[in-house]
């Protein structure tokens, strides 16, 4: 999520406790909120300097997660959780190539992690896109067959572009490439994208895409979000509409949009996968706060969380949305960091009875926080 990967964007109220939600929210059925965040533990990752890895394109070793760690997904799995992690080492013009690894947790506090990556840049049909600012910010969630599917941000140090990759075991995996790349003649396999947010809906402890009206539905974005639909969950058609122009030009669909004055005022983007429940599609998301358009009340520039609910029959359809933060920084591994002032939500996990949010934080550390 670092802010080297953030598409130019255009254009919060009230401070949010610590550990919860601001006081205009308090009577939202449909939000998934209080969330607490665990002090006694947190971060429950940081940089590594013992763990090495051969890079199969630099031909040497490097200090794969000695820099920063953040920007986890979340599934369970055997009856643990497995949280795939962004991982930065020190090398290259780019200050740091991203990879993910794996971390594996009975508890879903207490972590053990591989000691090398599962998911890198390699010298494959995807190099020229992944390489070398790696593979970033993954977003997981699995099918009716158990087959995983990661969407991550391929970042060749220029453009992120959002790509999917497949897997069984959650060790090995295949990659499929852009998301887009079979839409429109892929028009937007070639633009900035990223976040992929699949609809899924829990099964006990899982997180399993399901359809909507006889489609998977992904939202993504970083600026607006936007949606797009799919019949395999490998190749995306996103949603456009007319530019206006009166040239038959179109661009994509904005499903939710920015807010002057609002702690969502600078950008947004998805989080962890949205989540289909009896109210509608709950969809939380990450923001920034605008210098010059936001909440004067809160951080310049900070990253501040919210939710969204959209229609159940129709995942384009804005219902409701919090008036105002649920999560925010205000612990000292949240506002001093790699970038400042940043909680970035993505893994979120039904497990024991209880739901695990995990977040990085200021670009260089995990954290968590758990719903009762």
């Amino acid at each position: 999520m670092k802010r080297r990967i953030l598409a130019p964007v255009f254009f919060l109220l009230i401070l949010s406790i610590g550990y919860g939600y601001a006081q205009t929210n308090v009577n939202v059925d449909w939000a998934l909120m209080p969330f607490v965040k665990v002090d006694s533990i947190n971060p429950i990752l940081q940089p590594k300097m013992d763990t090495k890895f051969l890079c199969p394109i630099r031909g040497s070793k490097v200090i794969w997660e000695g820099k920063d760690v953040f920007n986890p997904a979340a599934i369970v799995k055997d009856d643990k959780i497995y949280l795939l992690y962004r991982a930065e080492d020190f090398v290259g013009k780019h200050k740091g190539t991203s990879r993910i690894g794996l971390a594996v947790s009975e508890d879903g506090l207490h972590f053990e992690r591989l000691p090398e990556p599962v998911f890198y840049p390699d010298n494959d049909e995807m190099k020229e896109f992944e390489w070398e600012g790696g593979c970033e910010d993954p977003r997981i969630v699995e099918d009716e067959n158990g087959v995983y599917y990661l969407s991550y941000s391929a970042y060749d140090g220029d453009k992120a572009r959002l790509f999917i990759a497949t897997s069984t075991d959650l060790l090995k995996w295949t990659k499929h490439g852009s998301v887009f790349e079979k839409a429109y003649n892929g028009k937007y396999s070639r633009t900035w994208s990223k976040s992929g947010s699949i609809v899924c809906k829990r099964k006990g402890n899982h997180m399993v895409a399901t359809r909507i009206n006889g489609k998977y539905w992904m939202y993504f974005g970083d600026t607006n979000i936007f949606l797009a639909h799919s019949e395999d969950l490998i190749n995306w058609i996103p949603l456009e509409q007319d530019t206006h122009s009166g040239l038959g030009k179109t661009e994509l669909f904005p499903v939710i949009s920015v807010r002057k004055d609002k702690f969502d005022s600078r950008l947004i983007e998805p989080g962890p996968p949205a989540m289909l429940t009896d109210k509608g599609i709950l969809l939380v998301y990450n923001s920034s706060n605008s210098t010059e358009f936001g909440d004067p009340t809160l951080a310049a520039n900070a990253y501040i969380a919210g939710q969204a609910l959209f229609d159940k029959n129709d995942p384009a359809k804005l219902i409701d949305r919090l008036d105002s933060s649920f999560f925010k920084p205000d612990k000292p591994y949240e506002i001093d960091g790699q970038i400042n002032q940043v909680c970035f939500l993505e893994g979120l996990v039904h497990f024991k009875g209880k739901w695990f949010m995990y977040y990085g934080t200021a670009d260089s550390k995990i954290a968590v926080a758990v719903k009762e």
